[in-house]
C-alpha cells in the first residue's frame, strides 16, 4: 500500500474514534466476572409506549483530505433500517438495525457493505419473579496491528472487520419468607470477521476471533430489621469465557457471605468476604520445522490441540471488600468498594443522580478479568432497554452511545482494542444527559485500562503484561428545529496510549453537525458534515478530513 494510500485509510477513520465512550455501572451486589458490571436489571420505567420506524435512504457523500496532500473521493450510498421500542408492563426493549451498501465513483475509493446494530429488550415470563432478557450488536471497524479498532466508515471490504456479539438468559428475583433470593444466567457469544490480520512488516497480529461466554450467579440474604438488625446474606458465582485464539480460557468461581450495618436511614456500612478462585490458561500455536507459529486460513494462529494447558495466571483464596451505600432518595444512590481481590487492591462502585425526569447523571468505577468477548457482552447488559441509537450523522454507524434518561447511555471502550488476548481491566467512567425544552444535550468521559495476559512459552507471551490505555470525552446536542427539521452537533476527543513497544499514540480531536427537513410526509432531505484530524506518533504529518452528506430519507 502506498504512503498516499495508508493516509487515506487512516483519514478516513479518523471522525469515528468517537466511540470510545464509557459504560456506568448500575447499582447492584459483588459480580464473579467483573465487580461492577450489570445485573441485567435496569429496565424501563416508561410504560404503555410502542414505536416502529422502518426506513430507506439514498445520500451522495463526499470525502475530502485536507492534509497531507489533497483528494476527495464521493459515494452513493443506499441504506435500510429499522428503529423500534417498546415499553410495557410485561416487556421492554429497543433496537436499531441497518442495512446499508457505498458505491465509490473514482477508483481511490471502495465499495463496502455493512450491517449495523444494537438491541436491548426483556419479557417477563412469572410477573415481578423470571424474566428473560437479550441483547446483541453488530459493528463495521478497522483495525491496526497493535489492534487498535475504530468504527470503520467507507473503507474496503478487504480492510474492514465486522464484530458480532450477543448474549441471553434469565433472571429471578423473589422473596422467601423474609429472604430475598435472586439468581441469574448469561451465554454470551462474540465473534470478529475480517480479512487476514498481517501488520504492515508481514507478522501476525494478536487479534479476536470468537468467544462464548458462561455467567451465573446465585444470593440468598435478608434486609436490615427484618428480622435481624443487619443485612445478611450468602452469594455465589461462576464465571467462563472460551476464547478460540489458541484455546485462552477463563475460570472464575467465588462463595461469599455479606453484611450490611444501617448507620442512618440513608447510609449503610457494607462488608464481605470470601474464597475465589481464577485461572487464565491457553495452548500454544501449532509450529513449522523451523519453530515459527502457523496461521490458518483465518489468518489466525493454528492451535496446537496436542500440546498441554499452560496457566497463564491463576489466583485462588481469601476475597474481601468494605463500603457503603447511601442513598438519601429514589434518585440518588451511591456505591464504593474497596478490597482485595486477584491478590491486589481493588476498587469498584457507581454513582447515579437523577435530579428529576429531565437528567441523568453516572459515574462508575470498575474492575475485572475477562477477554474482548466478555467484555462486550458485559457492556450490552448494562445498556438500558429504552435508548435510541446514535449514530456517524455522515457515515451511519454506531458512535458507541445511545441518547438515554434511563441508567448508562454508553458502552465502554471495549470497541478500541480487540487483541485476543484476555486482560485486567480497570476504568473510571461518567457521563451526564439533560432534556433542555425540546433539546437533549450529552457529555461522557472515561479512562479505560488494560493489562493483558499471556502463557509462558506460547505466541500469547509477546502481549503479557502489555498495558494499554485510552481517555475519552465526547459531547452533543439534538432536538427538533420548528414542526419539519431536527438537527443534531456532536464533538470527541480520544487518546490511545498502545503499550507496544514502537506502536506509538494516537489523538484524535473531531465534530460533526446535521440537518433534516421532511418536503412530504415521511419524506425528509438530510444534509451532513464533519471534520476531523488524527495525530499519530508514527506518522510524520497530522490527518485532517472532511467528510459531507446530502440526501433523501423515507419513514414507513
Amino acid at each position: 500500500m502506498s504512503y498516499r494510500a495508508k493516509f487515506r485509510h487512516l483519514a478516513t477513520t479518523a471522525a469515528a474514534l468517537a466511540l470510545l465512550h464509557g459504560a456506568p455501572l448500575q447499582a447492584q451486589s459483588y459480580q464473579g466476572a467483573d465487580a461492577g458490571e450489570s445485573s441485567g436489571e435496569g429496565f424501563s420505567s416508561d410504560r404503555g409506549r410502542t414505536s416502529i420506524d422502518p426506513y430507506i435512504e439514498a445520500n451522495s457523500l463526499a470525502s475530502w483530505q485536507i492534509s497531507p496532500g489533497s483528494d476527495v473521493v464521493t459515494y452513493t450510498q443506499l441504506a435500510a433500517g429499522v428503529d423500534a421500542s417498546i415499553a410495557g408492563r410485561n416487556n421492554g426493549g429497543s433496537v436499531s438495525l441497518r442495512y446499508e451498501r457505498n458505491f465509490a465513483h473514482q477508483s481511490e475509493g471502495s465499495d463496502s457493505d455493512t450491517i449495523t446494530g444494537l438491541a436491548r429488550g426483556y419479557a417477563t415470563i412469572i410477573p415481578r419473579v423470571l424474566t428473560f432478557e437479550a441483547g446483541g450488536l453488530a459493528s463495521s471497524t478497522r483495525v491496526d496491528a497493535q489492534g487498535r479498532s475504530v468504527i470503520n466508515p467507507l473503507v474496503d471490504d478487504n480492510l474492514s472487520t465486522q464484530t458480532y456479539s450477543a448474549y441471553a438468559g434469565p433472571n429471578l428475583q423473589t422473596r422467601m419468607g423474609a429472604v430475598d433470593v435472586s439468581a441469574n444466567y448469561r451465554i454470551g457469544y462474540t465473534r470478529v470477521d475480517g480479512p487476514d490480520f498481517l501488520t504492515q512488516s508481514g507478522t501476525q497480529a494478536d487479534l479476536f476471533d470468537e468467544s462464548v461466554t458462561h455467567s451465573a450467579t446465585v444470593r440468598a440474604g435478608t434486609r436490615p430489621g427484618d428480622p435481624l438488625p443487619v443485612g445478611i446474606g450468602v452469594g455465589a458465582g461462576y464465571y467462563q469465557e472460551d476464547v478460540s485464539n489458541l484455546d485462552q480460557r477463563v475460570r472464575d468461581a467465588y462463595v461469599r457471605g455479606d453484611v450490611t450495618v444501617p448507620i442512618t436511614p440513608t447510609l449503610a456500612f457494607v462488608a464481605g468476604a470470601g474464597v475465589e478462585d481464577v485461572e487464565v490458561s491457553s495452548r500454544d500455536a501449532v509450529r513449522d520445522a523451523d519453530g515459527n507459529p502457523v496461521i490458518g486460513d483465518n489468518g489466525r494462529y493454528v492451535t496446537d490441540t496436542a500440546s498441554p494447558r499452560i496457566i497463564a495466571y491463576e489466583a485462588s483464596g481469601l476475597i474481601w471488600d468494605v463500603g457503603v451505600v447511601w442513598t438519601p432518595s429514589s434518585r440518588t444512590q451511591l456505591e464504593a468498594h474497596f478490597g482485595r481481590r486477584y491478590d491486589s487492591e481493588t476498587f469498584y462502585g457507581n454513582f447515579s443522580w437523577r435530579p428529576s425526569s429531565r437528567s441523568n447523571l453516572s459515574i462508575g468505577v470498575y474492575d475485572g478479568i475477562q477477554g474482548f468477548g466478555g467484555r462486550l457482552n458485559n457492556a450490552l447488559a448494562a445498556l438500558p432497554t429504552d435508548f435510541t441509537v446514535t449514530r456517524d450523522p455522515v457515515t451511519g454507524e454506531l458512535t458507541g452511545c445511545v441518547s438515554t434518561l434511563d441508567g448508562s447511555g454508553c458502552l465502554d471502550g471495549l470497541l478500541g482494542s480487540v487483541r485476543s488476548s484476555v486482560f485486567r481491566g480497570r476504568g473510571v467512567v461518567a457521563s451526564y444527559s439533560r432534556q433542555i425544552g425540546r433539546m437533549t444535550a450529552a457529555i461522557g468521559a472515561g479512562y479505560d485500562r488494560r493489562k493483558f495476559i499471556g502463557a509462558p512459552g506460547t505466541v500469547l507471551e509477546l502481549a503479557d503484561g502489555i498495558v494499554d490505555e485510552s481517555y475519552y470525552v465526547a459531547a452533543g446536542v439534538s432536538g427538533p428545529v420548528g414542526q419539519r427539521g431536527s438537527f443534531s452537533l456532536n464533538s470527541y476527543a480520544n487518546w490511545f496510549d498502545s503499550g507496544t513497544a514502537g506502536s506509538g499514540d494516537v489523538r484524535v480531536l473531531g465534530s460533526s453537525a446535521s440537518y433534516s427537513e421532511e418536503v412530504v410526509r415521511n419524506l425528509s432531505a438530510r444534509a451532513a458534515v464533519a471534520i476531523s484530524m488524527l495525530d499519530s506518533d508514527i506518522a510524520p504529518d497530522n490527518f485532517t478530513t472532511a467528510s459531507a452528506l446530502l440526501g433523501l430519507r423515507y419513514d414507513f
